[in-house]
């Protein structure tokens, strides 16, 4: 299976240090945001990674390179001057991930779950992994069922995307190239019960605002004291 960090965005919320560097090259506890993740999927056996670039995206493929360096093989999936959000950006780089099912990982969180924890199951489009509602998040996204299926529907146990997901090609079977959310694609499957989801309970940290960024770094700062 292939891996694909989506690291494309512009990440405007962080400005102005997202100006003159995209986020994922943000350092998180000495470690770039991305290196993080291209480090754990090594370690999780993942040995060929996509990564979608378009925002400062040359600063990204400068720092990663040819994936030499982890022990891995990276290509990039450019989207041009304009991220293609979530789904767009998904779309595009099929050609690179094949016909088979993909590990998705968003580039602007900080997580120590263990990528071979995620359990697909095999007649889902999608299995995502949910997380406790972070304080921006309190109402959470989605809410798993007793059978693993996932639901948008109203309930007061919804739980949080946590970025961290596998996916099938044939989510997109419908959709042409552009910007557009994954979102709607995945409230659509959930309506036919063809989303699967678990929960995981590890660290987990979505480096959203540059003061949740000081704040990560500044939790690290005291362990390591």
């Amino acid at each position: 299976m292939q891996a694909l960090i989506l690291a494309a965005g512009k990440g405007e919320r962080m400005r102005p240090l997202t100006l003159v560097k995209p986020k994922p090259l943000l350092e998180v506890c000495g470690t770039t945001l991305i290196e993080h993740h291209i480090i754990n999927l090594k370690k999780a056996g993942f040995e060929d990674i996509v990564i979608n670039v378009s925002w400062l995206a040359q600063q990204i493929m400068k720092k990663i390179g040819s994936g030499n360096q982890y022990g891995v093989k990276i290509r990039y999936s450019f989207e041009g001057d304009e991220p293609l959000e979530t789904g767009g950006g998904m779309f595009k780089a099929l050609n690179l991930l094949g016909n088979e099912s993909f590990l998705v990982v968003n580039g602007d969180v900080k997580t120590d779950i263990d990528f071979t924890s995620i359990k697909a199951l095999p007649h889902k489009l999608a299995h995502l992994v949910l997380v406790k509602n972070p304080n921006h998040n309190p109402n959470g996204d989605f809410y798993i069922n007793k059978n693993h299926s996932l639901s948008h529907l109203n309930s007061t146990e919804k739980l949080t995307y946590s970025g961290i997901g596998i996916y099938k090609p044939k989510l997109f079977e419908s959709c042409q190239a552009g910007k557009f959310s994954v979102v709607p694609l995945l409230k659509e499957a959930m309506n036919q019960k063809k989303i699967s989801g678990q929960f995981f309970n590890g660290q987990w940290d979505d480096i959203g605002t540059i003061e949740r960024l000081t704040e990560i770094n500044s939790n690290c700062k005291k362990q390591n004291t």
